[in-house]
């Protein structure tokens, strides 16, 4: 993404929380991550979309990149940014949403939802920030963090591995029970490497074929530890995690293990309470499949006991609960409107 310098600015008092809808701009509104978040806004009740920028695409219709919106929206590209707006979307990539901030300072009016791994992680103490760095950025995991949202300014919203992996631990956490090492095999759709090509993305290869990558290293690793720490701090176990490369386009299954001290009915007891008041996420002891949950904001959880194992599956649409979705529902959150606006999504079922 090339770095974009506001060239117009309409001077307006934010519209939302008064009554008015909730008004919106995009940042990167060509991507796949973009394109989620166009479907769902043109769709809520309770937002009106001001502009989507796109360098590259100025000008053109959103349906001419987006060609499933044709008949839903008239909606142009813009090549400039406006101010008269509540809440700003960065739908870029990583590292492209600090150069943004860096180049065009935001007005303190405009809340900001960052959909890159920018500001995820806390920074150590007594290390230089930039005037960027110094917002205080809230981690966007509603179930981890529903509280501070509400109340947030600006918030960072998960990574997809990390959202899936860490509603199949926080339950653990909280009670302090991940006390052995955790063990993680996770597999995703084509969507989680972006929408540039590759030659790990390109049709050919990708079809009929699986392949892991980043075995025990993945860059979500240093967010969902943060998390784990948050809710079970003198955790310090390693979480031996191997993503595979799937052959298909969207979702995310997660099968984890650990070893633990609690009959099955004890632990779905407990993932059950946690996730009680939160509306997105359910648990069950019965067998769980990815397309129950794509197209959806829902993370569906299976917990059972193997021996002295725990075994959680964990299945997300990476693009939605764990993109675009999340942070709509975080949007929704930091604006006092119904958790769930917008994000009624009907699952592919066949």
């Amino acid at each position: 993404m090339k770095t974009t310098t506001i060239k117009q600015a309409i001077q307006a008092p934010p519209l939302g929380g008064g009554g008015g809808k909730v008004i919106a701009g995009i940042i990167g509104g060509a991507g796949y991550t973009g394109g989620e978040m166009l479907r769902i806004l043109i769709n809520h009740p309770d937002v009106e979309i001001a502009f989507v920028h796109s360098t590259s695409n100025a000008g053109n219709h959103v349906y001419d990149v987006h060609t499933d919106l044709f008949g839903d929206t008239d909606l142009k590209f813009a090549a400039e940014l406006a101010y008269n707006i509540d809440v700003l979307f960065l739908c870029v990539g990583h590292g492209d949403a600090k150069k943004f901030l860096e180049a065009n300072p935001i007005p303190d009016h405009i809340k900001i939802i960052d959909l890159s791994q920018d500001f995820r992680l806390k920074s150590e103490v007594g290390s230089r920030k930039s005037e960027v760095e110094k917002r205080k950025f809230i981690y966007g995991l509603p179930e981890l963090n529903r509280d501070v949202i509400k109340q947030a300014h600006y918030i960072a919203n998960p990574g997809c591995f990390a959202t899936c992996l860490q509603l199949g631990l926080l339950p653990l956490a909280d009670k302090g029970l991940l006390k052995s090492e955790v063990h993680v095999t996770a597999t995703t759709g084509s969507t989680g490497a972006g929408q540039s090509p590759s030659a790990t993305t390109h049709f050919t290869w990708r079809n009929d074929n699986l392949s892991v990558y980043k075995a025990f290293e993945h860059q979500h690793l240093n967010e969902i530890g943060q998390s784990i720490k948050q809710l079970q701090p003198e955790f310090n176990r390693p979480i031996n995690f191997i993503p595979y490369r799937g052959d298909f386009t969207r979702g995310i299954i997660a099968s984890i293990y650990v070893d633990i001290d609690l009959a099955e009915a004890e632990a779905l007891k407990l993932y059950q309470h946690y996730y009680a008041a939160h509306p997105f996420t359910h648990v069950t002891s019965h067998n769980i499949d990815l397309k129950q949950v794509v197209n959806t904001n829902k993370c569906f959880l299976q917990v059972n006991k193997h021996g002295n194992k725990l075994l959680i599956i964990s299945i997300i649409d990476n693009l939605l609960k764990g993109a675009s979705g999340q942070a709509v529902q975080n949007m929704n959150l930091m604006f006092g409107l119904d958790e769930t606006a917008g994000l009624k999504l009907k699952a592919t079922g066949f």
